[in-house]
């Protein structure tokens, strides 16, 4: 089974200091088609991954120096993190250990000593859910879509770029303690009871959960007018309009539009006919792309 990406080659990073491993599961990958790269330390990993990207990480878990753990954390939540699947390869049978390196950012492990046949088939997997995730970010990004995913606990996991343009004009420091505990409201919350987060320079609006689960946010730059202010001048729509075309940019249904605002499925369909009239379109997805651009460009 040969990987490919539009005509290049899968290329994985082993991370290993046993250089008997490192030759029997190199020479695996290469005989399957996938372009091998490797690494005897957690430091020469993570300068390897920034250069290159490989597509998928085989990781050792203990290593000396910066063990499997520390340099997956430092991949997955340092300051430039990596969307790449990391897998571990480990002797370690202790559940709390295994467990950590889940919880460090990896996706699977595999035990030592390596069955290549189990190797490659979850290797494969990792690798075309990891290409499906980022076509999906791309589209996203090509639409000019703004959306973060964070976990549990607040860390954002990825996001579209101009999410993430728009997190880093916002001090860290807002997304300290409060920001966490806003995430887990969220968590536990229906979306349209959750008020949305304020920074001095942006408003984080809750638009969903994924099976995951990740919690989806829509970041935006906090205006002088309401949101529903803008779009009524932007597109001469009347106020109860702008408001309907606002929860649509959050991803709401017309059942969700209904109940916040507490107007029938068909009067939300007469406005959303005049709305789609007013701005010369046609469907949900342009009137949410067109309010977005208005909103975003504030």
């Amino acid at each position: 089974m040969v990987l490919t990406d539009f005509g290049r080659k899968c290329i994985a990073l082993v991370v290993d200091d046993t250089p008997d491993t490192l030759g029997m599961v190199s020479a695996a990958l290469e005989d399957s088609g996938i372009t091998v790269l490797v690494a005897t330390d957690g430091k020469s990993a993570i300068e390897l991954t920034r250069r290159v990207e490989p597509d998928v990480i085989l990781m050792d878990a203990v290593m000396p120096g910066m063990d499997g753990f520390e340099t997956c954390r430092e991949l997955k939540f340092g300051s430039d993190p990596v969307t790449t699947p990391i897998i571990f390869m480990t002797g370690l049978t202790e559940k709390e250990r295994l467990l950590e390196g889940l919880a460090s950012g990896g996706v699977d492990y595999i035990t030592k000593p390596v069955v290549v046949e189990e190797l490659i088939a979850r290797l494969s997997t990792h690798i075309i859910n990891s290409r499906l995730l980022q076509s999906a970010r791309d589209a996203l990004d090509t639409s000019g879509r703004t959306v973060l995913a964070c976990d549990l606990k607040g860390t954002v996991l990825w996001g579209s770029q101009k999410a993430i343009d728009f997190l880093n004009t916002t001090d860290a420091t807002a997304l300290g303690p409060d920001w966490k505990m806003w995430v887990a409201e969220c968590a536990n919350r229906p979306v349209s009871s959750v008020q949305p987060y304020e920074t001095s320079e942006l408003t984080f609006q809750y638009i969903g959960m994924t099976a995951s689960p990740e919690i989806l946010i829509k970041p935006m730059r906090r205006v002088s007018h309401s949101k529903e202010h803008v779009l009524a001048e932007a597109f001469t729509l009347t106020p109860r309009e702008a408001e309907v075309l606002y929860w649509l940019t959050l991803g709401k249904t017309n059942r969700d539009i209904s109940a916040i605002l507490g107007l029938s499925a068909r009067t939300v369909n007469k406005h959303l006919e005049q709305i789609f009239q007013k701005m010369g379109i046609d469907n949900r997805t342009s009137a949410a792309v067109m309010a977005d651009r208005v909103l975003n460009a504030l």
